[in-house]
């Protein structure tokens, strides 16, 4: 039987109904509540969702999350597509966050088959890796996973300071692994979130940000706030370490409840650079001091560059910072500061503005390599450092393929760059190059055995209402035909300047073999085309990059690819403002979609855990053009009773802290109320798992993705 008939198949026998179909839960009640903002009355049904204590959320999630499993559960055919998105995804082995440290690569991996993943050193010469760290060591029982939210090596490779949290939560634990033999020392440090520690050149010191316990009767809104940056010692107590930057420490130097900050030293100079991040906004601003005054709050820290200065990354060389700017160059120039006399107005452009968007950029000792994406095209080059610190010429860097770029990792002390590559069809190898070395796979990662020789990405534009060009990746099967009745997944996402670049996904492979075909649409608001198409769609423009992702869909239409009845939407985090728009202001162009861990009610966002953050980009509801832009945007408040929507998975994560679990099921509660069409809407709760594949093991995505396409192909083909 060839593989086209065996696809027929699957989706046949997938798209067929339970004979049995559960009786749902009874509906939630429903409470009289409205907010009036600027003379605009909101009504919210289920704002008692919001209170974790109330005991109907607690029902609802229950009495939702048993009728879903009992639905899905009985399709027929998912257990195939289980073994399948098994096989497939215990074949490939997951490697990451690379770091050099002198002559050890060290990385986090999931190899083939395991749950979990686990901290590895290995030479950059070559030879065996050996396992460093297992985060796992932590779990009381086999019913929980702990999972890492960063780890740094010291500068001599003896310690790693690791941050794990159980259940994707990160509800981050900071401790210290020798590596010489994996025990742990007797130091543990609790709400040392966000960053990865910053050594000090003794290797048995570091920076890093923690926030204050909180009370039990702390709002949702005040986890994760007042953080400072504090210094530890090996072997000492953590409160006893001192604030060294942060909030409250200084009236000199603002710094929000919700702001977060790290020191960063290097061998490289005799400055520490404090950088504040103000929620999720990519600017920052920086203060130095000379290294020397950085170990008490009372240090001389001047002030380099502000907000406003449109900074989001740096390096630092003897007395030269290194700057990432979009001021006046919206894809971004390297700007280079005398820190002994610091002056914006005087720095010398190191690398000018062209048509790449500079991602990213890291210090190796033989210069700084910019990442950047050309026209959606990943590019590497290297800035020559002269002795003195001071910059000079870019020379390119020869890649392999044309794909995406995830990671770039240095030392400031060994020449050369490490980096990843992979593209829709390609999986993922890590390479290395330097100044004097040409571009080498490194053997960390073997190539995932997963084929997909017969799979095609296709790149297009779709025109968006107003009449921009949007891009639109199409990966599909090379033997499929555009007859209009493939059954169609496409994907939008749309912020914090974020590029969504092609990824290899094995177990995506299960639906494209059943004839499926993926299309990603790179909407107004991710940052494809640096920051002009990230502020395009933000905060009062937010509109347009619901209107991106339509015309997106429109085009899978008018070009055969599929046909509304064919057709589901996926979003996720973000991208549920994205997914959730689409289909309450455009019910007829979906048959289905994922709502997953979506931010499907923004106008409450900034009261959730984790939500002030996102103000600088969706806005407040405390002011008269926020609160416009999320009302205009938020899909919770716009479903209307009588319309016939598509069928939904909400799906939530319970220890989520960036979408409050009460945001995705206000919204799932809301459209089971309004809907007309009589197809499901249903409420996936995965316990022990926090925000979607952030920290979630094998055993959680494995039968998450089945869900996903089994619920697809059932509701697609009929």
């Amino acid at each position: 039987m060839t593989l086209k008939n065996r696809a027929v198949l699957s989706i046949l026998a997938i798209g067929l109904v339970a004979a049995a179909t559960p009786t749902p839960p009874p509906p939630p009640a429903v409470r009289d509540v409205r907010t009036v903002y600027y003379g605009v009355s909101v009504p919210d049904p289920y704002r008692y969702f919001e209170d974790p204590k109330d005991p109907g959320l607690a029902a609802y999630f229950r009495e939702q999350s048993a009728y879903t499993r009992q639905i899905l559960d009985a399709l027929p055919g998912r257990a195939a597509l289980r073994a399948r998105i098994a096989q497939l995804d215990n074949a490939n082995e997951g490697l990451n966050s690379v770091q050099v440290v002198g002559s050890y690569y060290f990385y986090l991996k999931r190899a083939p088959g395991a749950n979990t993943t686990k901290l590895y050193r290995r030479r950059v010469a070559g030879g065996p890796e050996r396992l460093v760290f297992d985060p796992d060591t932590f779990a009381r029982s086999s019913m929980q996973h702990y999972t890492f939210d960063y780890y740094s090596v010291s500068p001599d490779g003896r310690y790693a300071a690791i941050g794990t949290a159980e259940g994707g939560s990160e509800k981050t634990v900071l401790h210290v692994v020798d590596v010489q033999d994996g025990h742990l020392l007797s130091d543990v440090i609790e709400n040392a979130i966000y960053f990865g520690p910053r050594w000090l050149s003794d290797s048995r010191s570091f920076y890093y940000f923690r926030t204050p316990e909180l009370g039990p009767d702390a709002p949702q809104s005040a986890r994760d706030t007042k953080g400072v940056v504090r210094l530890h010692v090996l072997g000492r107590n953590p409160n006893l370490d001192p604030a060294i930057f942060g909030y409250g420490l200084s009236p000199r130097i603002p710094f929000a409840p919700e702001d977060a900050a790290i020191i960063s030293v290097s061998p490289r100079t005799r400055w520490a650079v404090a950088a504040i991040y103000h929620g999720v906004q990519n600017e920052i601003a920086l203060y130095a001091a000379p290294a020397s005054q950085a170990t008490n709050g009372q240090g001389l820290w001047h002030k380099i560059v502000g907000y406003e200065d449109d900074v989001t990354d740096f390096e630092v060389v003897n007395d030269t910072l290194y700057l990432s700017s979009h001021l006046g160059a919206s894809r971004h120039r390297i700007l280079a500061v005398d820190l002994t006399d610091p002056s914006l107005a005087n720095a010398r452009v190191a690398v000018a503005q062209s048509g790449r968007v500079i991602e990213d950029l890291s210090l190796a000792a033989d210069g700084i390599y910019l990442q950047d994406l050309d026209g959606g095209i990943p590019k590497l080059r290297r800035l020559a450092i002269r002795s003195d610190g001071t910059p000079g010429s870019t020379t390119e860097i020869a890649l392999p393929f044309a794909g995406t770029i995830s990671e770039i990792a240095t030392d400031p002390l060994r020449p050369g760059v490490t980096f990843d590559m992979e593209s829709w069809t390609k999986s993922p190898l890590w390479y290395r190059a330097s100044a004097t070395t040409p571009v080498r796979d490194t053997g960390l990662r073997r190539r995932s055995p997963v084929d997909f020789s017969g799979i095609v990405a296709r790149e297009v534009l779709a025109k968006s209402a107003d009449g921009t060009d949007v891009p639109l990746s199409i990966v599909l099967r090379a033997d499929i035909t555009r007859n209009g009745e493939n059954p169609t997944l496409v994907d939008g996402y749309g912020a914090y300047g974020i590029a969504i670049t092609p990824s290899f996904s094995p177990t995506r492979l299960a639906w494209l073999e059943r004839g499926g075909i993926f299309a990603e649409c790179h909407v107004r608001g991710g940052g494809e085309f640096g920051e002009d198409w990230h502020f395009a769609a933000h905060i009062a423009t937010k509109q347009r990059t619901i209107d991106d992702f339509v015309a997106c869909a429109h085009y899978l239409i008018d070009n055969r690819y599929t046909t509304p009845a064919k057709l589901a939407g996926t979003g996720t985090s973000a991208g549920g403002v994205t997914i959730g728009n689409a289909i309450v202001q455009h019910p007829e162009l979906f048959r289905a979609a994922l709502d997953v861990v979506g931010d499907t009610n923004p106008t409450r966002d900034e009261f959730a855990e984790g939500g002030p953050a996102n103000i600088p980009e969706f806005g407040s509801v405390t002011d008269p053009v926020g609160f416009k832009a999320l009302y205009e945007t938020d899909p919770y408040i716009h479903i209307r009773d009588g319309v016939a929507y598509p069928a939904v998975l909400a799906i939530t994560g319970a220890n989520d802290p960036r979408v409050a679990p009460w945001i995705v099921a206000k919204f799932a509660a809301r459209l089971q109320a309004a809907t007309s069409s009589g197809r499901p809407v249903l409420l996936r709760v995965y316990y022990d798992a926090g925000h979607g594949a952030l920290g979630a093991s094998r055993a959680q995505t494995q039968p998450l993705i089945t869900d996903e396409y089994a619920f697809l192909f059932w509701q697609l083909a009929n």
